[in-house]
């Protein structure tokens, strides 16, 4: 996430009451979570086994919960509590807005596209040409839709990231302050979720199709033309590449890449990352071929048990 302008440190650290180490007036140009930061981005880590991880990223400030050595170039804010703070942030720059009618008013709607009756649409949406809305769809704020997409009954774009903190009175949410990315030629179907990123986008790439009752987890992004059946849940931060098929009721964990043209069988686990043109099964997630040899050898072992028996 971007901010409209460029603030300096001394400013930012005046919002969430901190110390920092830096210059006063070194440029603060947006906040981002590690995975999607450039130069002039905040980023926050709270725990000491990811102080390097952050501190080498591409951000140049880094939000953090001690006194370190700062890398040249970069800047510090410290915080007491990292994750609070970069809520505040969120909080600041990308409010909640509220709205009073079912279209908003800063929404853009293209040519010769339909909205089916009991939509909602929030502020900022951006809608192409000869796209049908159909009933009951609900686009949450700053969503961005291109041409020719059709989006069933009941579907949701842009709910919060499920981006959680434990703490001894409970969990305590991260703001998600980004989008939901919907380019040209995409088909959603009924009942669908897909959640917005927390500061980046979550992208659903040129012709791909989803069926019903999909979950697309925050920040993730889907290539161009894959193919992903009903009931399947796609965690966040997870990159699907062009090509890629889903079939029903496969579930990944977060953070991982499935790629070009690969192919999951349904109720699949995908716990890992996989490579593409290749067809895959299980939990965990294996090659299909294997998995089929694997079966035929335990169907084999009765035989070969009563063998060594004999000798």
């Amino acid at each position: 996430m971007k901010f409209s302008k460029t603030y300096s440190l001394k400013e930012i650290a005046q919002l969430l009451n901190c110390d920092y180490v830096g210059t006063d007036d070194f440029p603060v140009l947006g906040m981002n979570e590690i995975h999607v930061v450039t130069p002039g981005d905040i980023v926050f880590v709270d725990h000491p086994k990811y102080y390097d991880k952050a501190l080498q990223s591409e951000a140049t400030i880094v939000l953090i919960n001690k006194k370190v050595d700062c890398p040249e170039g970069k800047a510090l804010l410290i915080s007491d509590d990292p994750f609070r703070d970069f809520n505040k942030l969120t909080q600041h720059f990308k409010p909640f807005q509220s709205a009073n009618v079912s279209i908003s008013p800063s929404a853009t709607i293209g040519k010769n596209t339909s909205i089916q009756p009991n939509c909602f649409i929030g502020h900022n949406v951006t809608i192409g040409d000869h796209c049908v809305i159909h009933s009951n769809v609900s686009i949450y704020d700053d969503t961005v839709i291109g041409d020719n997409v059709t989006i069933h009954a009941g579907t949701i774009l842009g709910a919060s990231a499920f981006y959680y903190k434990k703490r001894p009175e409970g969990y305590d949410q991260l703001v998600s302050g980004g989008r939901v990315v919907i380019k040209n030629n995409v088909h959603i179907g009924a009942l669908c979720s897909i959640d917005k990123g927390v500061t980046g986008d979550t992208t659903i790439g040129e012709g791909s199709k989803l069926d019903n009752q999909i979950q697309v987890g925050h920040d993730t992004v889907i290539g161009k033309n894959c193919l992903i059946a009903s009931q399947t849940g796609i965690a966040g931060c997870c990159i699907i590449e062009d090509g890629v098929t889903l079939w029903g009721q496969v579930g990944t964990t977060s953070g991982i890449t499935i790629g070009e043209n690969a192919v999951v069988l349904g109720q699949a686990g995908v716990t890992k990352s996989i490579p593409g043109n290749k067809t895959y099964s299980g939990t965990p997630i294996n090659e299909a071929r294997a998995k089929l040899k694997e079966i035929a050898t335990l169907r084999k072992l009765p035989e070969i048990i009563e063998q060594l028996k004999t000798k």
